[in-house]
């Protein structure tokens, strides 16, 4: 990697999928995608089991490397500086000229936070110790001399409050509060869990996840309750917060995204985002418009919001359709499952990631007219039939269409493909021969 290039992207890089209302993927990375970072000029950072961190300019990486096992924190701070740290005990912090070591836990490092005011960085351990750093010569330690917090217990995240106090998330299930950081922490939550992120705003509320499910709002002074949006589903693994626009994203092991509203404290979207597997990371773009989520996969998918609405807003529990999957055929589960949420099955106007599927079978790949196809769909010589539609969830969108917009999709089984064909035949008001 030459240094002049990553100079230009730390400075310069555009801002990802202004449209908001276009699915994205971000593809390259080797393995799971652990940690995902977007500062307000849209920049995306990201951070993976491949060991590598990832700084995406226009839907493609430069590739960071430095680091000896998995990145599972990244950040950005208020001047653009870029941090990384992992599964090797070690934060880095990275500029034109590459990687810089800022310092080393004797454990795996789980989370990363800088301060307002540039200052100082905060890390998470697994050893039991809070890290801070400082960034500069301001302040009263000396620069380049970190200030180790004995905590004694494995520490999941650390978050800087507005008033310059810090907060810490622990294994044994406590949120603890520096007020001052040379002095004893006092107790603002003990639940009995593990607690893996926090959030906290300047309003002075303070959201945590925890391992059993727990996704709580409570005064980040007192730590009295204020709302409770725990669903039956765990452990939380991931918190966004996006403060214009209300939002707060909360992703849970079982591939969730629920959307919580800050100004009505009540959800207001909630579906399934991954295939398979947790939501490992999440991050709002600066207006708001996506999120972007990470998880098993090597793949960082970046959903528009403006996609949930064919979902019900929920109150209490799960709810993924507009009607009862066990009313459904097989077929239209699968509809629902894997298509509905980039597709209409008719043309409604709507606006969706993928084109709507009315008159599907016997059209040609690429040629709805009014919808923007990737380049890659653009004049394809597939034609979509039984075969091909059959193919295309049989190996994946990613195997079948290299390179297409469209999400990882797989339908393993072949009765349920053919049972998702034949719903497909009816609802899309299409004949064709056998």
């Amino acid at each position: 990697m030459k240094a002049f290039a990553l100079a230009l992207t730390l400075s310069a890089a555009p801002a990802l999928g202004n449209d908001g209302a276009e699915f994205l993927t971000l593809k390259g990375h080797g393995g799971p995608v652990m940690a995902v970072s977007v500062d307000d000029a849209g920049r995306v950072v990201s951070g993976s089991f491949d060991n590598a961190v990832a700084l995406w300019q226009d839907g493609s990486p430069t590739w960071l490397e430095a680091h000896d096992a998995a990145v599972t924190a990244v950040t950005m701070g208020p001047d653009g500086g870029l941090f990384s740290a992992g599964d090797d005990f070690v934060i880095y912090r990275w500029s034109a000229t590459g990687a810089t070591e800022i310092g080393r836990h004797a454990g795996k490092i789980r989370g990363l936070h800088v301060s307002d005011d540039g200052r100082w960085l905060a890390s998470a351990g697994w050893d039991g110790r809070i890290g801070i750093w400082p960034l500069g010569p301001l302040g009263p330690l000396a620069e380049g001399t970190p200030h180790m917090i004995e905590v004694g217990a494995g520490v999941n995240d650390v978050q800087f409050g507005p008033a310059g106090q810090l907060f810490a998330a622990t294994t044994t299930g406590e949120i603890l509060v520096y007020e001052d950081l040379h002095a004893p922490a006092r107790d603002l939550v003990r639940q009995g869990f593990g607690i893996n992120r926090l959030l906290i705003s300047e309003q002075g509320w303070l959201v945590y996840g925890a391992v059993d499910g727990a996704t709580r709002v409570i005064d980040a002074d007192t730590g009295a309750a204020l709302a409770d949006f725990t669903l039956d589903r765990r452990p939380i693994l991931a918190l966004a917060h996006h403060p214009a626009s209300g939002q707060i994203a909360v992703g849970d092991g079982q591939g969730y995204i629920m959307l919580i509203d800050t100004q009505a404290w009540r959800i207001a979207r909630d579906f399934r985002a991954m295939r398979e597997g947790p939501v490992w990371a999440l991050a709002f773009a600066p207006d708001g418009t996506r999120i972007w989520a990470a998880g098993i996969h090597d793949l960082i998918y970046g959903w528009p919001v403006a996609l949930m609405d064919q979902f019900d807003a929920v109150e209490a529990g799960p709810r993924s359709f507009l009607q009862d999957p066990d009313s459904m055929t097989n077929g239209e589960r699968q509809f629902m499952r894997k298509c509905s949420i980039c597709h209409a099955l008719n043309e409604t106007g709507s606006r969706k990631a993928g084109p709507h599927l009315a008159g599907l079978f016997g059209r040609t790949a690429g040629s709805l007219k009014g919808y923007r196809y990737s380049e890659t769909l653009t004049g394809s010589d597939i034609v979509w039939t039984a075969q091909t539609i059959d193919a295309l969830f049989d190996l994946g969108p990613d195997h079948y269409i290299p390179g297409s917009k469209m999400p990882m999709q797989r339908i393993t089984a072949s009765a349920d493909r053919q049972d998702l064909i034949d719903y497909l035949k009816l609802a899309t008001n299409t004949q064709e021969d056998n």
